[in-house]
């Protein structure tokens, strides 16, 4: 390094050097540091993305559910593994949930209770659909502890995509923050 700095120094002199040779420099490569490859780490190698789909590291994805959401909708509402998925190429967003106390989870499958997946980002409001042969894409039977259960939301026009931070309401049941894998 010091070859190319005495180099620079013939040909340039006086204030013109100190403003051009750290610009100079900066276009020779001093030094050739790799990143590690991920059998080097620690980390678990991340799943293989959508082809498309932007590679997030593993450490920078976000949880779908904290720790106190996780305990607060076990403790309140007797529901646990909170998750929303696109489903039918991306024409239906599925809300699925396990119950862990059929008293406190009998509120999600009442009849009554009309659930609604909102968007804030998309600026949508989903609604379960109902079709003529089968009725509501949703399960509305009496809960029982340590089933799973869903609901299908309709997507026509696919607003809501994976990534995005969605609401689900259902009666009084409000999960915020959910992200749509």
């Amino acid at each position: 390094m010091g070859t190319v700095i005495t180099m620079f120094e013939i040909v340039l002199k006086g204030t013109k050097r100190m403003l051009l040779v750290p610009i100079l420099l900066s276009s020779f490569p001093l030094c050739t540091a790799q990143a590690p490859s991920p059998q080097a780490t620690d980390q678990p190698a991340a799943p293989a993305a959508k082809p498309g789909a932007p590679v997030v590291p593993h450490r920078y994805r976000p949880q779908a559910v904290s720790k106190r959401a996780r305990e607060y909708y076990a403790f309140i509402w007797g529901v646990d593994s909170l998750s929303v998925k696109t489903v039918e190429s991306g024409e239906i967003i599925r809300f699925s949930y396990r119950v862990l106390d059929a008293k406190k989870a009998a509120a999600l499958n009442d009849k009554k209770n009309e659930p609604s997946l909102i968007d804030p980002q998309a600026g949508v409001k989903l609604v379960v659909p109902s079709l003529e042969k089968v009725g509501k894409l949703r399960q509305s039977s009496t809960p029982e502890t340590g089933k799973a259960y869903w609901m299908a939301f309709s997507n026509k026009g696919r607003y809501v995509k994976p990534g995005h931070r969605v609401n689900v309401v259902i009666g009084n049941f409000r999960a915020d923050g959910l992200i749509v894998q």
